[in-house]
């Protein structure tokens, strides 16, 4: 019995080391079909150092490298150490599959130069018969994408322990170093620490989160450790400055079908900030926000789909919008002759189609002003009330027929809405006596004066020249008696022709917006402050805080007539040394003309004291819908004189010497044409309220100035 279990155990040890001696061989034999297969498959040349067993499963490799042989011969990949466990079955199969992946002190470089890259081979697949790609679709940004999202997830490890790890990227234009001390992927987790230099922007970075190569699936928060993370290249390239505390992504679903990939997950981050000096003057902060996204990308288009959400603190969003471009426009066979079909020359954005449908959930108005994000809504904060706010917008925009846009946005309350307690600005105040700052358009200040009757310079409502208050709503809102702040349909005309000319040719703001801007905001000319604009001129008008006469009034006595000249009764004493009540139809349509532009009101004349031809149109135009609107006789129309006798400080300021050298330029008619005289022409006299924003109610409003007698 004792001599039979030795001999068994000696069997046994000879089996061991017949085994031990024969896995050196395979793993020798094993590693080296691994070169032959990688180097089949890539156009590189792999070289692995001297392999051995730590212990019965554990294989140890001193040293590695990856070279690419075309078109760069830059080394891609090297590392000093590689250690991971090995399978006996796929050892013997001669397969070798290796899990608990270490690598110590690799290092990954990749170039990029006008003669090519080392690394863009990982990103091709080969197939068997590629179809022939229809090149008038141009580039497929779908397909590349997902072949970029497969090559990323293929090259996922199961498990891996990368330590000192450095990664570099150079081109023409970015240097890229990230060093990373340690970076674990096990069981799925994600865990790890950077150091990312960009461009010259460092971070310290924290990493951490899942991942399922075998799913598509990744769910990472990446954080600052210490400090905000500062998104590097957008200061450079767009003048942008961006950060975040922290941010997770999440991708939880991708499919291709039929040349079009979706994408399904989210991005959320903490204390994101924005700042684009073109956008807002200050820092754009929200302080949680987060994007549940379905969008599909296809060889012309791009969506944000039904079902995408958006949440900025307490205000969730539910937004689909789209972005297409329709196939080209092939000329085929004409006028009895077959010639060489031809693509017509456009460019990208000529037919380009977007839309938009934008809806948030009913949220509390405490909810609602309490997540608006900070830098844009400035004189809001704090505001408090009853109720609810819900916002939506719609817009179609086919921009080879810009004529179509169509657009819809609203503002609308529900339940007992009430606004109980203002935040950094008391619109209340218009209601009263309240100092003014005029400003320039550097934000000087120019002068502080009181608006009321405090003020012997300030000019009541019913003693200013109906004449002026005609001229005036006329030319600048015809609707202001009637509509809820906004004249909808006339927005939209406007946006036409900024769209057609590429610039912004045509304003778009009614008297309430106008008065908001000057005794609510700053004079800085950024798309925040039109926001944060609209939104107070929607209070006010739908709150009833303040009258619509007394708006006017505060109007009339506020605005610029000249160079600092402010107020009714100063513009009327400085060009006619008159009261603000007797002036006449050709003095009121003057001061009318000259709102758009007042420091450049002696461009009005020429050399001799005349009107220019452009005004004397003006005159024309808005004295013919005065009459049409019966605000002005026929009389009044038919003695119109088409000029203005300076009496005033501006007298001295216009007439000067003959000027022979000056060419009259046609009257730019579009100049006294604003989007509220385009949009009561294609109307008619109605005074209907406009839709829109301000349509949630037909409540009954103060009527317009009575004709002059």
């Amino acid at each position: 019995m004792l001599y039979a279990l030795a001999t068994l155990v000696l069997l046994a040890l000879l089996a061991l080391a017949l085994f031990l001696w024969q896995r050196q061989r395979l793993l020798t034999y094993a590693l080296g079909e691994v070169k032959i297969r990688v180097e089949r498959k890539y156009p590189v040349r792999l070289t692995l150092g001297p392999a051995r067993f730590t212990d019965l499963n554990t294989v140890e490799i001193l040293g590695m490298s990856l070279v690419p042989t075309a078109p760069l011969t830059d080394t891609l990949l090297t590392a000093r150490r590689l250690q991971a466990g090995l399978s006996f079955r796929s050892l013997f199969a001669g397969r070798p599959v290796f899990s608990q992946l270490q690598i110590e002190a690799a290092r990954l470089t990749a170039h990029k130069t006008e003669a090519g890259d080392n690394f863009s081979f990982l990103l091709k697949k080969k197939q068997a018969a590629a179809p022939l790609r229809d090149t008038t679709q141009g580039r497929n940004y779908a397909l590349l994408l997902n072949q970029v999202l497969e090559a990323g997830f293929d090259n996922v490890p199961a498990e891996a322990d990368f330590r000192q790890f450095l990664v570099r990227y150079q081109s023409v234009r970015h240097l890229v170093v990230l060093q990373m001390p340690s970076l674990r992927i096990e069981d799925g987790q994600v865990s790890g620490q950077m150091t990312a230099d960009v461009d010259a922007v460092v971070n310290e970075l924290g990493l951490s989160g899942s991942i399922d190569p075998s799913d598509y699936a990744v769910d990472l928060r990446l954080y600052g450790r210490g400090q905000s993370v500062q998104l590097p290249y957008l200061p450079q390239r767009f003048n942008t400055m961006v950060s975040f505390d922290t941010i997770r992504v999440r991708l939880t679903g991708k499919d291709l079908n039929d040349d079009e990939l979706t994408l399904r997950g989210t991005v959320a981050a903490r204390n994101f900030s924005f700042y684009q000096p073109k956008i807002s003057a200050t820092d754009v902060v929200v302080r949680d926000g987060a994007l549940d996204f379905i969008t599909t990308l296809g060889p012309r288009s791009i969506a944000l789909e039904k079902g995408s959400r958006v949440r900025l603190n307490k205000l969730e969003f539910f937004p689909e919008i789209s972005f297409r471009r329709p196939a080209p426009v092939v000329a085929g066979t004409g006028g009895g002759r077959r010639r060489r079909a031809r693509l017509r020359p456009r460019t990208w954005q000529d037919d380009l189609q977007v839309r938009l449908n934008i809806r948030s959930a009913a949220t509390p108005v405490n909810e609602f002003f309490g997540s608006l994000p900070e830098g844009i809504f400035d004189t809001v904060v704090g505001v408090r009330g009853t109720g609810s706010l819900t916002y939506g917008l719609r817009a179609d925009l086919d921009l080879a027929r810009v004529d179509s846009l169509r657009f819809d946005s609203s503002l609308r309350p529900s339940g007992d809405f009430a606004i109980t307690q203002f935040g950094a600005e008391d619109l209340r105040k218009l209601n009263q006596d309240f100092p003014y700052t005029a400003y320039n358009d550097r934000g000087d200040s120019i002068k502080t004066f009181v608006v009321g009757p405090s003020n012997p310079n300030f000019t009541p409502f019913n003693q200013i020249s109906n004449y002026l208050k005609t001229a005036i709503t006329t030319a600048e809102d015809p609707r202001f008696f009637t509509h809820r702040g906004f004249m909808e349909k006339a927005f939209v005309k406007s946006a036409i022709q900024n769209i057609k000319e590429r610039r912004f040719a045509r304003g778009g703001s009614t008297i309430s917006m106008q008065l908001v801007k000057n005794v609510f905001l700053t004079r800085q000319k950024v798309i925040s402050r039109k926001a944060e604009e609209m939104l107070i001129v929607w209070l006010l008008e739908n709150t009833r805080l303040v009258s619509k006469e007394r708006m006017f009034e505060v109007y009339l006595n506020v605005i610029e007539w000249g160079p600092k000249i402010y107020g009714v009764k100063e513009a009327a004493r400085f060009y006619y040394d008159k009261r603000p009540a007797d002036l006449n139809l050709d003095e009121s349509l003057y001061l009318a003309s000259i709102i758009p532009k007042p420091k450049y009101y002696r461009q009005s004349f020429d050399a001799y004291g005349n009107l220019r031809r452009n005004t004397r149109y003006f005159f024309r135009l808005i004295a013919d819908l005065m009459e049409m609107r019966g605000q002005i006789s026929a009389q009044d129309r038919n003695s119109l004189s088409y000029g203005v006798a300076l009496k005033g400080r501006a007298r001295k300021l216009i007439v000067t010497a003959r000027d022979t050298t000056r060419t009259v330029q046609p009257a730019d008619t579009s100049q006294f044409e604003p989007l509220n005289l385009i949009d009561l022409l294609n109307t008619g006299a109605t005074t209907t309220p406009d839709a829109g924003v301000n349509s949630n109610a037909a409540e009954e409003e103060a009527p317009p100035p009575t004709p002059p007698k």
